[in-house]
């Protein structure tokens, strides 16, 4: 190798490897997000200022699906163009399995009081 290829090798470390990058900035406005999005719910609940616990239960979880996201953006570095697509299916794949995860929680949730409790217990029937 001369030193001409040496030298013009030498200046090509900024090449694209496929992987995002991120700056300072961009991780505060992660944070920022996060923290943003973890205050409305948190506000929702604590007033009372929708109507009804359904509403406030389904607002919070559109929530908390935005902030999944906005997790795997800023701070797990995914888009469609790094990685070949393939970081594009891994948040298609977090997507559904949260889906599973929130509506199975709330079913349990919703459930749990009749299916634990019997009537003929509550009141004290036999």
């Amino acid at each position: 190798m001369n030193t001409d290829t040496h030298a013009a090798h030498a200046h090509d470390h900024h090449h694209d490897d496929g992987h995002a990058h991120s700056t300072f900035s961009g991780y505060m406005l992660g944070f920022v997000l996060s923290v943003v999005l973890t205050a409305i719910p948190f506000w929702l609940v604590m007033s009372g200022t929708l109507p009804s616990k359904q509403i406030t239960a389904l607002v919070i979880m559109a929530f908390a699906v935005v902030q999944i996201i906005v997790h795997m953006i800023y701070f797990l570095h995914m888009s469609p163009k790094s990685e070949n697509g393939w970081s594009m299916m891994a948040l298609i794949f977090t997507i559904v399995m949260v889906v599973i995860a929130l509506s199975g929680s709330l079913w349990v949730m919703n459930h749990l009081n009749s299916n634990m409790m019997p009537i003929h217990e509550m009141t004290g029937m036999k």
